[in-house]
């Protein structure tokens, strides 16, 4: 396998928990078709806040508040993935006032589901970390 890559991509994505307590997850093409979060790559010159809000306008037009960090993750070559990258996962939790719901073309489907339920479904390993720390969390 040749490998393309100098450096580790930096990304960012969060759990965006509604009103009632449930959060976003998505289904993608880029994750073997299994459940995540939304989020994406950090631009040039971005703070990775800057970064968050502006991938989960551009993944499911949502607009998000009370963002806090949780964790971060390696995800190296995973062969979940589309392709074979070494990414650093910036991970988050953060609210929305809305469930209105407009996705991209990078997922396929979404759910609001609570962290029990989540944990029950098929969701990309860097996903099931996070859950399951939240969930540990707030048990």
């Amino acid at each position: 396998m040749k490998i393309n890559q100098r450096y580790p991509i930096t990304t960012v994505g969060a759990m965006i928990f509604n009103e009632d307590r449930k959060f976003l997850i998505v289904k993608t093409h880029k994750w073997n078709h299994k459940f995540g979060i939304p989020g994406g790559k950090i631009d040039l010159g971005e703070t990775c806040e800057q970064a968050l809000i502006r991938e989960i306008k551009e993944e499911t037009g949502l607009s998000i508040s009370d963002i806090k960090f949780v964790s971060f993750y390696d995800s190296v070559y995973s062969e979940e993935f589309y392709k074979q990258v070494h990414m650093i996962l910036l991970n988050y939790t953060c609210k929305t006032a809305t469930t209105d719901v407009q996705l991209n073309e990078e997922a396929q489907s979404y759910k609001w589901v609570s962290m029990s339920e989540a944990l029950k479904m098929d969701l990309n390993d860097p996903t099931l970390k996070l859950v399951t720390q939240v969930y540990e969390q707030h048990a």
